[in-house]
This record gives C-alpha cells, sequence and structure tokens, in this order.
C-alpha cells in the first residue's frame, strides 16, 4: 500500500488549524502541511503543527497499559489495568467515603472530543467533590466575571478580529501562544490584517514581546497592576463623557460603576502601574472614539491577584464603549454542537468549600492551589486517591514540588496519560490514550471561543489494533470502573444519549419539543460510534442542526464529514445577546456585587502599594504548549529555551551577564536558571518560561530529560490566589535574585 493523504483539524493548540497529512503504507505520518481547503485556516501551518508526525510516532509514547510493580512499571493487559482501578477506587472510597478520591483534568483534555464527553461521567460516577482542573491555573477568573456579567460561566466574547478597527490587548502573547479563549487560525495575520485596513493595535504586556513588537504601540506595566490600568480607563470613560451605551435597556449597574471608578483616576494609577497618565488617557479616548473596537485580555491577567476583576473590567470597557455583542467588537461565538434552548439558571459561587483553606467551589471545582493541602492534611476527607486526565500538575501547579511530593503519598493513582512524565510516575495505573492518527477529533471546548463560527469532524485515519481501546473507550471505562462496574462502555454512551433526548424533548424552545425520545433515538447513525452518535445527536439539536428532520436542509455529522471534509464555515460572528444571557434579571450586570466588593482589595492594595525589587512573570514559547511538546526534538530547538530573562539594567547592577547562572529565590524554594539579559523586559521584572523541569527519576522521555531545564512553578506560591475565582497567582510574584558565582 503505498503513501495516501488525509486531513484532519490540528489538536496541538487553540488554533483550529486545518491540516493535510501524507501517510505511508505503514500508516506512519511522512509529511504535515497546511490544508489550504480549510475555510477557517486557509493553508496555515505553525511549527507545532507541522512536527504532528513526530509527536504521533515518538518512540516514547505509551502503548499499552502500565500497572506499577514496586518503583517501577510493566506492561500489562487492558483487563487487568481496569479491574486494577476499580478494585482499588472501590477500597478506597469504601474505607474512606467518596470525597476521598479527587479528579485533576488537565488541559490537554480540551483539545480533544473525548475529554469534554466523557471528563464528567468519571466525576459524577466517583461522586466526589473534589475536582480540580488546569483552569484553576489558567483561565477561571473569565468564567467567573462573565458568570457574574452574563449570567453563564462560559458565555465569553472573543475579539472579532476579522472586522474590528482598534484591539486593546493585555496581558496576551498570540504570536507565540496562537491565541487563547479565543481561536483564530493565523493569528499574526490577523493582526496585520487590522492595521493593514488602518486599525490600530495596542499590546499591555510588562514584555517586549514578539506580538508588542508587531503591534502600532506597546505599553510596558509592572505586573499583577493591570486592574488599576482598567479602572483609570474605565474612570476617564465616565469623567471625560466618552461612554456609549448600545445595549439598550440589557444593561445595569451603570451608577455603581461610576461610583467605583472614581479614586482610580489616571495621575493616582500611573506610578503603580508605571504607564504614564497622559497615556491612560489618550488610550480611554482612542478606544472611545474607534468606529469599531474590542478589549482583549488573557492569561497575563488572570494568572495574578486580581484576575477577576482584570477579566470583569475588560469586558466592561466592551460595553461602556459600545462595543459588546457587536461586529467588530467583542462577541459571542455560536458552536453548532451546543443548543441555545438550555434551563437558564443564576450563576453561583461557594457551593461548597476546600476542607483545609476553606476555599469555595467555582464552576464545580475547587482550586488546583490547595490540592496539596488536601492530600498531605490528615482528617476526615482527607484524599487518598487521585485521578488525572491530561496534564501534568506536578510541573504546571503553584509549589509544584509540594504537589509533586503530596503526590507520592497517595493511596493509589491512576492517570489518563500517553508518557510516563513528571506527574504520571506517580500514578499505580497508567492508560494510554491511542496516537493522534488513530483518534477522532472535534473541537467541542474551542469552537465556543472561535473568532468566526466554524465546524469540522475529523474522523480516525488509521484503525486501531484489535483489542486497544480508543480514547473514548478508556474514559468511558474507566468512568464505570469509578462506579464500581464493569459493563460495556457503550451502555454508558446510551444512557447519556437517552437522557439527553428526553430532556430536548420535554423542553418547549428545542426543535424536538413533544416528539418522542425513541423516534429521535433511532434517527442517529448505527454505523457511527458511541462517540459519533453523541456528537450527532449534539449537531441536530444545535442552532444549525436539522432537528432530527424539522429542517431537511440543516446540519448533522453525516453532512458535516461527507460534505465539508475540510470544515464548515458557519459565517462571521452574530450579535445574539437575548441568546447567551441568563442572569436572574436578564440582563447584563455591569456591576456585580462581588466584583463590586473586590474594589475594596483594589482600594487597600494603591494605598499600600510598595513594589519587590524583582517580580516573577511567565512566558510562552512559539514551539510550546506548557510541557507537553518538550519531547519533541524539533520544538526543543532554537529560541525555545528555558533561561531567565532579565532587564539589562538589572543584570549590570548584579553583575550578571549573559550565560551566568542565576538564583531565583521564593518563599516555596528556589531554581538556578541560565541569564539572558535583555531590554525587552521591564526594569524589576524576570521571566521564565513555563512547562520545564523535566530532571525527574522515573519518566520515560528521553529527550525531554536532555533538555530539562527548571521549573518556574518551584517558585510560585499556592497560598497566593485570586479569591474570586482561586485561580493561581503565577504573574507579579516577588523573587529574590543571586548571582550564583563559579
Amino acid at each position: 500500500m503505498g503513501d495516501r493523504t488525509a486531513f484532519r483539524t490540528c489538536p496541538l493548540c487553540e488554533a483550529l488549524c486545518g491540516l493535510e497529512l501524507t501517510l505511508d503504507g505503514a500508516g506512519a505520518v511522512t509529511r504535515v502541511r497546511g490544508d489550504k481547503s480549510d475555510p477557517f485556516s486557509k493553508g496555515f501551518l505553525c511549527p507545532k503543527g507541522a512536527t504532528l508526525g513526530v509527536l504521533d510516532g515518538d518512540p516514547d509514547r505509551l502503548g499499552e497499559a502500565l500497572v506499577r510493580d514496586g518503583e517501577t512499571h510493566r506492561t500489562a493487559g487492558w483487563d487487568e489495568a481496569f479491574d486494577t482501578v476499580r478494585r482499588e477506587l472501590a477500597r478506597v472510597i469504601g474505607r474512606y467515603g467518596r470525597d476521598a478520591v479527587a479528579v485533576y483534568i488537565g488541559n490537554p483534555t480540551a483539545h480533544s472530543i473525548a475529554g469534554p464527553l466523557y471528563a464528567g461521567a468519571i466525576v459524577k460516577a466517583l461522586g466526589t467533590r473534589n475536582l480540580y482542573t488546569a483552569s484553576t491555573a489558567d483561565q477561571m477568573p473569565k468564567h467567573v466575571s462573565c458568570g457574574h456579567m452574563f449570567g453563564d460561566p462560559l458565555a465569553i466574547p472573543v475579539p472579532d478580529l476579522d472586522r474590528t478597527g482598534h484591539l486593546l490587548m493585555l496581558g496576551a502573547n498570540p504570536l507565540e501562544s496562537n491565541g487563547s479563549l479565543a481561536s483564530a487560525p493565523d493569528f499574526p495575520g490577523r493582526l496585520k490584517a487590522i492595521r493593514e485596513r488602518g486599525g490600530k493595535v495596542v499590546v499591555v504586556d510588562p514584555r517586549r514581546t514578539r506580538t508588542a513588537a508587531l503591534a502600532d504601540e506597546h505599553l510596558f506595566i509592572r505586573p499583577g497592576t493591570d486592574a488599576f490600568l482598567l479602572m483609570a480607563l474605565v474612570h476617564t470613560l465616565f469623567a471625560e463623557d466618552l461612554v456609549t451605551l448600545r445595549l439598550d435597556g440589557l444593561v445595569n449597574g451603570l451608577d455603581d460603576l461610576r461610583a467605583l471608578a472614581v479614586d482610580f483616576a489616571p495621575e493616582r494609577v500611573a506610578p503603580v502601574t508605571g504607564v504614564p497618565a497622559a497615556t491612560i488617557r489618550r488610550t480611554a479616548r482612542e478606544l472611545a472614539a474607534a468606529e469599531r473596537a474590542a478589549v482583549y485580555g488573557r492569561i497575563g491577567t488572570c494568572t495574578q491577584a486580581f484576575g477577576t476583576l482584570n477579566s470583569w473590567l475588560v469586558d466592561v470597557l466592551n460595553v461602556l464603549t459600545g462595543n459588546l455583542d457587536r461586529p467588530g467588537g467583542a462577541m459571542f461565538p455560536r458552536p453548532a454542537h451546543a443548543p441555545v434552548y438550555r434551563r437558564k439558571r443564576p450563576f453561583t459561587t461557594g457551593r461548597w468549600r476546600s476542607r483545609v483553606r476553606d476555599l469555595p467551589e467555582v464552576n464545580g471545582e475547587l482550586p488546583v492551589a490547595t490540592l496539596a493541602d488536601e492530600i498531605e492534611t490528615p482528617g476526615e476527607g482527607r484524599i487518598r486517591a487521585l485521578v488525572t486526565v491530561g496534564g501534568n500538575p506536578a510541573l504546571s501547579a503553584p509549589n509544584a514540588a509540594r504537589l509533586d511530593r503530596a503526590l507520592a503519598g497517595l493511596d493509589f493513582m491512576v492517570s489518563v496519560d500517553p508518557y510516563l512524565n513528571e506527574t504520571t510516575r506517580h500514578a499505580h495505573v497508567v492508560l494510554p490514550p491511542p496516537r493522534p492518527v488513530q483518534t477522532p477529533h472535534y473541537d467541542i471546548a474551542l469552537t465556543g471561543l472561535a473568532v468566526r463560527d466554524y465546524a469540522r469532524y475529523s474522523p480516525p485515519i488509521v484503525a486501531l489494533p484489535d483489542g486497544r481501546p480508543s480514547e473514548s473507550g478508556i474514559l468511558a471505562r474507566l468512568a464505570l470502573a469509578a462506579a464500581g462496574t464493569d459493563g460495556d462502555p457503550a451502555a454508558l454512551d446510551e444512557m447519556i444519549i437517552t437522557s439527553t433526548l428526553r430532556k430536548a424533548t420535554e423542553m418547549p424552545a428545542s426543535p424536538v419539543h413533544g416528539r418522542e425520545p425513541d423516534e429521535l433515538r433511532k434517527m442517529l447513525d448505527e454505523s457511527g460510534t458511541p462517540t459519533e452518535q453523541r456528537l450527532d445527536m449534539m449537531l441536530r439539536l444545535g442552532p444549525y442542526g436539522d432537528g432530527f428532520g424539522a429542517d431537511p436542509d440543516g446540519l448533522t455529522l453525516t453532512r458535516l464529514r461527507t460534505e465539508h471534509p475540510h470544515g464548515l464555515d458557519l459565517g462571521a460572528l452574530k450579535p445574539r445577546i437575548d441568546e447567551v444571557l441568563c442572569t436572574t434579571s436578564g440582563r447584563v450586570e455591569l456591576c456585580p456585587p462581588t466584583c463590586a466588593a473586590d474594589v475594596d482589595r483594589l482600594h487597600s492594595a494603591l494605598r499600600g502599594h510598595r513594589p519587590p525589587e524583582f517580580v516573577l512573570i511567565g512566558r510562552r514559547h512559539l514551539r510550546s504548549n506548557n510541557s507537553w511538546l518538550h519531547n519533541v526534538p524539533e520544538l526543543v530547538r532554537g529560541s525555545n529555551t528555558c533561561t531567565l530573562q532579565l532587564n539589562t539594567g538589572d543584570a549590570a547592577r548584579l553583575g550578571v551577564a549573559a550565560g551566568d547562572t542565576v538564583r531565583v529565590g521564593s518563599r516555596t524554594g528556589s531554581v538556578e536558571a541560565v541569564a539572558e539579559p535583555t531590554d525587552a523586559v521591564m526594569a524589576g521584572v524576570v521571566s521564565l518560561p513555563h512547562g520545564w523541569g523535566h530532571d525527574r527519576p522515573g519518566t520515560r522521555t528521553a529527550v525531554a530529560r536532555e533538555h530539562a531545564g527548571v521549573n518556574v512553578n518551584a517558585v510560585t506560591d499556592e497560598q497566593e490566589i485570586d479569591p474570586l475565582s482561586g485561580n493561581a497567582v503565577f504573574n507579579g510574584v516577588p523573587v529574590t535574585l543571586t548571582p550564583v558565582r563559579a
């Protein structure tokens, strides 16, 4: 059998790029190019996507289940592995209760079809309140602010990049990250297009990143002070009568917000932020004067002590300038698989609290910053077992060294992961998903954040070997094992399909209201896998779906797969605030009480501001996605290096030259890193990249180990969180610098 060509969506970041793959007769990927026929990405390809074949064929990738045997792991049959999981979870639950088992869901899960479909079933089967995810080390503040403002924590506005004329970005570096909470293939090209059509791009960042270098204007800002800048922009809009409200009758809290902003004049916050007062006022005026503008804040604004206030104020500015839910502004995507009918429940937090630090639940989970507390602290409810699905919290959590030690003390741990990495080396059972080319793909999570409505389904390209479970099969069987049974995984899917169809027929706004669930069930393609049947059901019930025959021209999985193998462009983003809002009032809550109360903390910080000598920030590399890709040789070369960037003036004062070793210390520990003096960072700011530290025993990632680097989260502090969201603080971390003399 000779070479063949196949097409699929890249699963390595949030950009949703289409790929053209060439495979040899054995099913190995020999070439990767951008899919020029994809209507969204149009052939764009980044260095990460270009190495998908290397990742797919990585010899360190696990092909069989592993079971711990003393201090090492051995290959085991799938039945033995799941029998062990079922037995050990039952033992822990029987002795200590359901909350003695915790679940951690990592970032890679959002880049799959199986993760969003089955992770909830695992948590529900366990019946535990101890759910932790990468969200509280990343974007949870955005969920909280949107929950309070719009009633739905998943209703996140994204910048309408293709139609805006003015983009203000804070804490975002899409030329390195490819974009986040704003899925956009060729983000760099889209930014250039804004400038080419006469618009302006402004970047606010403590580093002159590649994105900042591309922008029309770069504003240096001291890490952790974005909330002061944003509040000063709000102050200026009110003080200079620049507010424009276009959501007539749909906004509450305007006067309350005006009162909150009174004390944050640009002149008062300028000494704290490092942004001159005149620049703040000009920025507000230009934002208000732009015909179409959007404000976009990303991970740099979320992973701060005021993460939720930052996220809230970003969308406050979009509302005050008349740009929320408006073409060219910040808009709500309409994913094809998500029904617009739903039961609208007001957003709330704190339905339960963590045992040790009394931290509130947010979005059904607890902060990963307290996971080590819950494992280490004796007493009723102590975590004794852990299920991890993707991710690498032994590197990515704050004070990761402490969590790493805590994982070693668990009674039982099971991990779904393709590698034996810094986290999964602690697992008693490792369940590896198949290769990417053996796995179907549909972006359930990420199309809800796309800057253009779009859908694409990628079927498996290479068949699974006999007896090898799919990723969906692994997660479904894990959910059954968590429930203490060993039934057919397809039964779980059948239960979910039946329940979803029954609820859909009961809801008046549903396209299948009043119909018989059994009739609808028979319309799903029996030749498809259970996962495909579930996706078909979701598409049929979605806003573009056929409504199970109600709209003969509507979308089904069969139509998406056969008629649009390169993806389906569903058009530019559309105003849809009426579909989105589910607050109690039915309006945008511009000044939610929870956010308003937290402004007192902002006042206190403004009054008592005493900046430390040095603060630490993270950074991203174009050739990296957290720790995922450090075992790909092509992605650990060139500029993708784990160095400590520091300002050239600070380096000269400390007597540090390029290549010298510097010890970075904090309350939680220290690391020694190679210095890289640069004018790209502000004075008093140092930067280490995220996801490194591959020097632990018991891992099987040879390339990563050769390029170990140091773990920035050895010096981040699990005690420092944004109180409204529980999100970890990774930016603005006070540190000390000590030259290490030879």
